[in-house]
């Protein structure tokens, strides 16, 4: 890298690159940050606090399927299971993932508990 320094008028120290160097420099950054990403992901998945999402739940969750019954089905929980864990009568759970009902927040955030998600995971 051939870089040369200088001095500007108000005393501040510059340096000039050549534009393949800086895109170089650039290229250098971006792996390092992706890099760290990884390793504070590869990190919170060995504490525990992360977790692996298989295809088809991802899938089916980006195709729009409702999260709450994605979840629920991917934890392998029975709809009357989550709905004794969350505190709702199985009913209600059952018009929230068809979508006739939305829960109400201290709803979801309670069904969210029970799946061991967080409220933006239900999010949708």
């Amino acid at each position: 890298m051939n870089a040369q320094i200088f001095t500007s008028p108000s005393g501040e120290r510059m340096v000039i690159l050549s534009e393949a160097d800086y895109l170089a420099m650039v290229e250098a950054a971006e792996i390092a940050e992706d890099t760290a990403g990884v390793d504070r992901f590869e990190a919170r998945l060995a504490a525990g606090t992360e977790e692996l999402v298989p295809a088809d739940v991802a899938n089916a969750l980006l195709n729009g399927a409702n999260p709450v019954r994605v979840w629920r089905k991917h934890r392998g929980m029975s709809a009357k299971v989550l709905a004794e864990k969350a505190g709702i009568a199985p009913a209600y759970l059952s018009q929230i993932e068809t979508g006739r009902r939305e829960g109400t927040i201290e709803t979801m955030r309670r069904i969210a508990i029970a799946l061991d998600l967080t409220l933006g995971d239900l999010a949708g």
